[in-house]
């Protein structure tokens, strides 16, 4: 029987994932055919890139314990796939948050058991570099040990060329302030072809790569993403990828891949622009897969980013190669701007259960991987931090009304005749 399914998988696609599995670098070329697979290909490659994430992390599936913090949705960058930006005459739905705001957001995620703070926001004309650095000294004064993931090289190019400082002077000026690793968003699909088209204001893919070096060469690490389920093509992807693998062979300094999958609602992409609704089931599932086949032994933690595919899909990506769910978040605005649906919040014990349900087991991280705690035994998980909530069990008044009216005595509580 396994004869006849392995015959069916085409003679190339078998060759590119035995060589993937033997630990052979796979080219851009073939990840872009692998990008393709559809059928016996597809599930072959789902196959081969759930077994090199046992081989590269073993069967362990973490998560993060963080909030997120916007702390403006100001924004005049355009970028056509955003529903996030607001004009700062905005009056209704524009904000811009005070130190204070942002210390109560991360007073309730300490309570909530965070080990991180992520924080970003839109590229607002009146603030500067010292903006940025304010935020990080007021979040340190008051938690020390909060680590602060903050700030992608979209915003790091726009305070930087407000600093007038060298670029590592100002990167190491931030990490001085408390800044602890980067977000490695504003990445998109890292090539100006389409770079143009998504958003004609936003850095190029050399200002891209420029401040990631240098934030790697002073030893500040950052994630890399990639958004895709738009106007892209496979080439593109491909292409994307390899620039990772060398940035990451050069400085090490990539903690984790995280595909991001277009949104496409509320944006002018999809509304104006033509893009595809964003990507279907395969092309999320496939994403995962090649990214742990191309990318390995380079970068092997591949995340799941659960506000983008919901938490089914998110475990059948964990069953195509990745091996983290990503963080709790708490808070989630831009992709929920953009219309994703899958909310805003994923606690640590609905971590826990959906990873079970899989058959791996739960690992607490921090930002930079290493482990806050196993959960092997679920009879010794603590209990739950989050905010209490009142479920209204009574159910609609449209499943109370037959009964009340076919048995009264049985709607009051009696025992039915």
């Amino acid at each position: 029987m396994f004869d006849q399914l392995t015959s069916a998988v085409s003679p190339d696609v078998r060759s590119l994932l035995e060589d993937a599995l033997e630990g052979k670098e796979l080219t851009p070329a073939s990840a872009e055919r692998l990008l393709g697979a559809h059928g016996m290909d597809f599930h072959a490659l789902i196959a081969a890139a759930d077994l090199a994430r046992q081989r590269d992390c073993g069967d362990d599936v973490s998560y993060v314990v963080c909030r997120n913090i916007n702390f403006t949705n100001v924004c005049y960058v355009g970028c056509s796939f955003c529903g996030f930006a607001r004009h700062r005459d905005d009056k209704e739905e524009a904000f811009d948050r005070s130190h204070d705001e942002i210390l109560a957001k991360c007073q309730d995620a300490v309570k909530r058991g965070a080990t991180e703070v992520c924080i970003q926001g839109g590229i607002h004309p009146n603030k500067n570099h010292q903006h940025y650095r304010d935020i990080l000294t007021a979040v340190k004064s008051v938690y020390p040990n909060l680590h602060i993931h903050a700030y992608s090289p979209e915003e790091m190019d726009f305070a930087h060329k407000k600093s007038g400082m060298e670029l590592s002077s100002y990167l190491r000026w931030l990490v001085d302030a408390g800044l602890g690793t980067m977000p490695g968003t504003a990445a998109e699909i890292l090539d100006d072809e389409i770079r143009d088209i998504l958003s004609p204001n936003k850095l190029k893919t050399d200002r891209w790569v420029e401040i990631i070096k240098a934030a790697h060469g002073i030893g500040l690490r950052s994630t890399s993403t990639l958004m895709y389920g738009h106007i892209e093509e496979p080439r593109h992807i491909a292409g994307h990828l390899d620039l990772l693998r060398e940035i990451q062979k050069e400085t090490g300094g990539f903690t984790e891949f995280v595909p991001l999958g277009f949104i496409h609602e509320r944006n002018l992409l999809y509304n104006l622009l033509g893009a595809r609704p964003g990507p279907s089931m395969e092309e999320d599932l496939r994403m995962i897969a090649v990214s742990r086949l191309f990318l390995r032994p380079h970068i092997t933690n591949i995340q799941v980013s659960w506000v983008k595919m919901g938490h089914k899909l998110g475990q059948m990506a964990l069953c195509a190669g990745a091996n983290d769910f990503g963080g709790t978040l708490m808070e989630e605005s831009i992709s929920r701007e953009s219309g994703a649906d899958h909310g805003e919040n994923t606690p640590p014990e609905e971590f826990r259960r959906l990873i079970r349900e899989i058959g791996r087991i739960p690992v607490e991280r921090t930002t930079l991987y290493d482990t806050v705690r196993r959960f092997e035994d679920p009879a010794l998980d603590p209990p739950s931090k989050e905010p209490a909530q009142v479920v209204d069990l009574s159910g609609p008044a449209r499943w109370r009304k037959p009964l009340e009216n076919a048995n009264p005595a049985a709607a009051a509580g009696a025992p039915a005749a």
